[in-house]
């Protein structure tokens, strides 16, 4: 019994080396990374693509961008997601433990205020000051006047607004708030912008299938979400104000609108915001997810991190119009080109 058990065990051994040559080790070649919620369905499509191209797995946990920027800094992670762009802090406790960090630009994306009213068929307008009182707590009603006027002719219930927010910390809500921060004064002033705040109110919630079901399952509520996941499971989302005084719709286009508009006020380091930017096209709560990482790589992996992220940037935006995120401007992946040749690969 003893010789067949040992006589198995070096055929599993023989037959597990020879995958690995057939297959020249690459099935060896582990990434890990995680952050974003935001990022996950895209970053769960180029996983799969890539490992077809190149046999390289990306096993990436979506535990929000708090978590990714923790988890990168500390060096559990490969690189980082975020939707927030690291902080001066952040950025020098990062400089303690590992060196430079670098922001690379992945993808762009909406946030979308979803709702649940029963007979209301046409999508709601808001404008930011108004989403701002909602979540301040001061707007309490669905029709309240602020919302009545900017919905001619929409019968509003006179039913209580429950607001719902995410719960861990998380680059949704800090697009959000960013966003509510430069429409109104008193949320800048008593709540501020983070990936989490300390909310007025409301009921928390984990993640984006959190505060979505939190909403669908009670009437009256209002939350945010990604565009994405409001319209792979049918959400009703509404259009928002901006700047230029246009009701926008969230879409590729709205958000590319945004993008575009930005631009030339990006700063060298590529950290910056697309909230509340100039365009007549543009949406106003529009975001980016960045990887984030050290510039000093170790040797072999340090290299395979590059690789797929410099492919992600460039051949896998082809992939980003199928699941509702808007590509990258070619100007954008221009300067973040520059960025990926900063990153050193040890020796």
């Amino acid at each position: 019994m003893k010789r067949k058990l040992a006589l198995a065990a070096m055929i599993t051994a023989v037959v597990t080396s020879a995958a690995g040559c057939r297959d020249g080790g690459k099935q060896q070649q582990r990434l890990n990374a995680g952050g974003s919620t935001f990022v996950y369905p895209m970053m769960s499509k180029w996983a799969s693509e890539y490992d077809k191209l190149k046999g390289v797995k990306v096993n990436y946990q979506s535990i929000g961008s708090g978590g990714g920027i923790q988890q990168m800094t500390a060096k559990t992670f490969d690189f980082g997601c975020t939707d927030a762009p690291m902080n001066d802090e952040q950025l020098k406790k990062a400089q303690e433990t590992g060196g430079d960090v670098v922001h690379l630009p992945l993808v762009m994306g909406a946030v979308v205020p979803i709702y649940n009213l029963e007979g209301i068929k046409e999508p709601l307008r808001f404008s930011g000051t108004v989403l701002a009182d909602i979540y301040l707590e001061k707007i309490k009603k669905w029709n309240d006047a602020e919302l009545t006027k900017l919905n001619p002719g929409v019968e509003l219930p006179d039913k209580d607004i429950l607001t719902v927010h995410r719960s861990e910390g998380s680059g949704t809500t800090y697009i959000w708030v960013d966003y509510l921060s430069k429409v109104s004064q008193t949320w800048q002033q008593k709540i501020g912008v983070g990936t989490s705040v300390n909310w007025p109110g409301g009921l928390g919630a984990q993640g984006n299938e959190g505060v979505a079901g939190k909403v669908t399952q009670a009437p009256g509520a209002i939350g945010y979400v990604e565009l994405i996941y409001a319209r792979q499971n049918k959400i009703k989302f509404g259009s928002v104000q901006n700047r230029e005084g246009e009701f926008v719709t969230p879409s590729l286009e709205s958000v590319t609108a945004a993008a575009k508009g930005a631009l030339t006020d990006i700063p060298e380091d590529l950290r910056y915001s697309l909230t509340n930017g100039p365009g007549k096209d543009a949406y106003p709560v529009s975001g980016t997810t960045w990887a984030v990482l050290y510039v000093g790589q170790p040797p072999g992996k340090g290299q395979a991190v590059l690789d797929f992220l410099r492919w992600v940037t460039h051949e896998g935006q082809e992939y980003a119009k199928g699941l509702d995120y808007a590509r990258l401007p070619e100007e954008l992946i221009r300067r973040l080109e520059r960025k990926l040749d900063q990153v050193q690969v040890g020796k």
